[in-house]
């Protein structure tokens, strides 16, 4: 992605810093040391089997299934879930993960043969990979960054993977390594920070998803599927 151009930020800097009474401090800032940082000895010392117990007890209070398998039994096991879910239609990203984790096969040869459609993202296309994702029964994506603590997984979009594949099809499927597990927020944050940090480009958008839609504007009563994916599954992939 080409970078743009920032025009005027010191003089719109000043004029905020002037509002607010203070000096204006456009280099050489410094973060806070602050003495107690409680958010880092969360889940401090867990092993990765930790994190995931702590994740599948953490789902199962946010409706959402989850399913433990390795590389090998990967496309095997991604088969009985979306059959549990009702088949195709199917969109997934364009992602090389699917190629890494044995799934091209699946994906390209065997659910077509089978007859169930299968979409790629494909950005050439423009507007007509969200009308596939509308008619999607199921979207599945890869987790970048899998928080254990809320059962969030976080998704970096790019050019091959849209915002859509997660929460316009009927039912979502997140592939989530193993090794992507972390105890909870402050760990993506940081990840993020240090990208940013170091002048890396960072996805336009990143999406932290918990589950299946719900909702429980109404008096408190939880209420699942109300604007997005109905049903919602991680497939935890033994990666080490």
């Amino acid at each position: 992605m080409k970078r743009g151009r920032i025009h005027r930020r010191e003089a719109f800097l000043n004029q905020v810093a002037e509002r607010l009474e203070r000096k204006a401090y456009a280099t050489n800032v410094q973060a806070p040391q602050w003495r107690h940082q409680p958010q880092w000895t969360v889940f401090q010392g867990y092993s990765e089997d930790d994190l995931l117990e702590v994740l599948k007890t953490q789902c199962a209070a946010i409706h959402t299934d989850v399913f433990e398998t390795n590389k090998e039994q990967l496309p095997l096991t991604l088969q009985k879930v979306v059959s549990r879910y009702g088949g195709g239609p199917v969109v997934t990203w364009n992602d090389p993960r699917f190629a890494e984790y044995g799934l091209s096969h699946l994906l390209y040869h065997h659910w077509r043969n089978s007859g169930i459609h299968v979409h790629i993202w494909d950005p050439s296309l423009g507007a007509v990979n969200i009308t596939e994702a509308e008619q999607a029964n199921i979207g599945i994506t890869f987790s970048d960054i899998t928080l254990a603590e809320s059962g969030t997984v976080v998704l970096f979009s790019d050019r091959g993977k849209g915002r859509t594949v997660s929460f316009l099809p009927q039912n979502y499927i997140c592939i989530i390594p193993k090794s992507t597990i972390v105890p909870r927020m402050t760990q993506a944050a940081f990840y993020i920070h240090q990208q940013v940090k170091a002048g890396k480009e960072v996805a336009s958008c990143i999406n932290f998803i918990t589950g299946p839609s719900n909702s429980a504007d109404i008096e408190m009563n939880l209420v699942v599927g109300v604007h997005g994916p109905v049903k919602a599954a991680y497939v935890v992939v033994a990666d080490g």
